[in-house]
């Protein structure tokens, strides 16, 4: 009764107040639920859910109804990242913490764990003893050892930095853990098979990505694999099989991304091609059968439901699922260990999102929770994939989200690069262009060469190019969009976060002509100061051979460095904890434009990380850019 009297408030809502802009709380507070997960035996799910700028994870028996929260966090102390049943009773929760040592500003990972049924506290699982030292990555789970519940396997690197061993720890004692596995030269991750032993090592050598395998024949490992990272063949392990000699890897087919399966009993390795995409790369991991044991299917974000099935039987329950909600994204989010019950996670334009729990015996399916409980039955403006052509001829996708049709639409556009900016946009509902929707403007995510999912060469495009090709896809985009849309050409304002930021304020050097404004947040301003800083860590010459070590090129690619010759206005936002993009980059880029009396705004968010984790941060955000956009887009751009 309280959903349907909730969903008639919103109805009500709506029919008196259309022409208004929904609020930006609509969009900027944290989703009300995410990461919704079965208990082993589906007794009980659990969730994560943000209120009044808190998240905390809650906890609901399934036969009593009965609900409770058990941990709480405002976001700035420590962010909850995920989270895991141990067993029926356990939750494990990755714990990430801003700190700050010898002048090193970085995150910490550590692993909690606290009782389904809320009593006890919260406890870290890792204990330090006597000359230990304090791992940076304390969450490392390689194994949740389900035959042994009490029990899970960990990479801690306790003795040596970045030399992880393998320890047994027994989650119902504060201190006691088994060491398994001593640490091997530059091993940094381990993988288990489904037999829980512990099966191959992967690291890297300065800049050579290697592989090594245990032999269950021999008893010996070797080395299986080894190349230059950035370089063909690029391999991935995505896991074991019930065979433990089928090991499941993503490697190059045809310039795209595939899934093969390799026999590891081979000295040959030989490979066996599971599924290929000719369009597009296969980029998600695997997906296992709770009750076989084995591998049934793979992400991939260009399925229709975002999970490709090998195995027949759970293709046609995905099938069924569709049926029964049509045109709509289905991903079955978690299954209980018999498989009967299942949380379902939905979307379709009119709803970003919604969680229900399945009884597949009972073929029962009922609402539990809301993504974003302000949308509810609002019709959203879905996205439509579109490809255009750069300046030399390489294809390029897209996507494009158009004006809510109950505001008055603006004959003004963004073109909102993404992060990375190895990385890449989807379909489907995000938060971020939804709320500049909202406010009239017409949106273009561009996936510009570099970008991740079409292929190595494409995403290779982005090695030591920064400020180069991959930019002028951006203006390119732009020039489509005018001639696409109804949109004044003298109207388009670039904005972008990370890389995305970084591309912003590149532009406001090199593409005045094109963009009448400019927005970063947390950009990256000066690559010569990113490459410098890198010498701190473990992945110096990765960065250096990512971005490039010529001072001439990375000096000439760096906005920081060409404030005098900016003249649009100029939006920069950045949080003053980020730990993937110094603040730093924001505040020199800030100084330097207002030395020269340039058109430039800076906020500063006060223990604001690289992902606007915390409620107000993100609110305040959007409004700042609302503010903006209206300001420097609002003159001569309404239809």
């Amino acid at each position: 009764m309280t959903r349907i009297i909730f969903s008639l408030f919103i109805l009500l809502l709506s029919s008196v107040a259309q022409a208004e802009p929904l609020p930006t709380e609509a969009f900027g507070l944290l989703p009300q639920s995410e990461q919704v997960k079965l208990s082993p035996d589906g007794k009980k799910f659990s969730y994560l859910f943000n209120y009044q700028g808190k998240t905390l994870i809650g906890v609901t028996n399934i036969e009593t109804g009965k609900n409770h929260f058990i941990v709480r966090t405002d976001n700035q102390k420590f962010k909850i990242g995920w989270y895991k049943w141990a067993n029926n009773d356990l939750l494990l929760v990755s714990a990430d913490y801003p700190v700050q040592r010898g002048g090193l500003k970085y995150t910490e990972a550590r692993l909690l764990k606290i009782r389904a049924d809320g009593t006890g506290t919260v406890d870290n699982v890792l204990r330090l003893k006597q000359k230990e030292r304090s791992p940076q990555f304390q969450n490392n789970i390689i194994d949740l050892l389900p035959d042994e519940p009490n029990y899970i396997l960990m990479a801690l690197d306790l003795k040596i930095a970045n030399r992880p061993d393998v320890y047994k720890v027994n989650l119902s004692s504060k201190v006691s853990r088994k060491l398994v596995y001593r640490s091997k030269s530059y091993i940094s991750h381990w993988l288990t098979d489904r037999q829980h032993r512990v099966r191959l090592g992967y690291g890297r050598d300065e800049t050579k990505i290697f592989y090594r395998l245990h032999d269950l024949e021999t008893d010996e490992w070797r080395n299986i694999w080894e190349y230059e990272i950035f370089d063909a063949p690029d391999i991935t392990p995505l896991g074991f099989g019930l065979n433990p000699s089928h090991l499941y890897i993503r490697a190059i087919h045809n310039d795209r991304y595939a899934i093969f399966m390799v026999d590891v009993s081979s000295k040959q390795l030989i490979r066996t091609l599971v599924y290929a995409d000719e369009n597009y790369d296969i980029e998600g991991s695997l997906i296992y059968s709770k009750k076989t044991n084995d591998v049934i299917g793979v992400y991939h974000g260009e399925a229709n439901d975002a999970k490709h099935f090998f195995d027949p039987d759970y293709a046609k329950f995905q099938q069924a699922l569709n049926n029964a909600i049509p045109d709509a994204y289905n991903n079955i989010a978690s299954v209980s260990d018999d498989e009967n019950k299942y949380i379902l996670f939905t979307s379709n334009p009119q709803s970003p999102g919604a969680y229900y729990l399945g009884d597949r015996k009972e073929k029962r399916l009922d609402f539990i929770l809301d993504e974003y409980p302000l949308l509810f039955q609002k019709s959203l403006p879905g996205k439509t994939k579109i490809t255009f052509k750069a300046r030399d001829g390489l294809k390029i996708e897209g996507y494009v989200t158009l004006p809510y049709d109950d505001v008055e639409p603006k004959n003004a556009a963004l073109i909102i690069p993404h992060g990375g900016p190895m990385a890449r946009n989807y379909g489907g509902f995000d938060w971020f262009s939804q709320f500049f929707a909202s406010r009239g403007y017409t949106i273009l995510e561009p996936n510009f060469r570099g970008s991740s999912g079409y292929g190595f060469e494409f995403e290779m495009a982005s090695i030591q190019k920064w400020g180069g090709a991959m930019q002028d896809d951006l203006a390119d985009a732009a020039h489509w969009l005018t001639e696409n849309y109804p949109v004044d050409k003298q109207g388009i304002c670039i904005l972008g976060a990370s890389y995305g930021g970084y591309a912003a304020m590149m532009a406001a050097v090199k593409q005045q002509d094109v963009f009448r404004c400019a927005a970063s947040f947390a950009g990256v301003s000066d690559l010569e100061y990113i490459v410098r800083k890198a010498r701190r860590f473990t992945n110096y010459k990765v960065v250096k051979k990512q971005i490039g070590d010529d001072s001439d090129m990375l000096e000439q690619n760096s906005p920081v460095n060409f404030a005098k010759e900016i003249n649009i206005p100029l939006l920069l936002i950045h949080g003053d904890k980020d730990r993937v993009v110094d603040v730093y980059h924001s505040r020199e880029m800030f100084e330097e434009l207002e030395d020269l009396g340039k058109q430039v705004e800076y906020i500063e968010l006060e223990n604001g990380n690289h992902h606007l984790e915390i409620e107000a941060n993100r609110l305040k955000t959007l409004n700042a850019f609302d503010e903006f956009l209206s300001k420097h887009l609002q003159a001569d751009t309404k239809l």
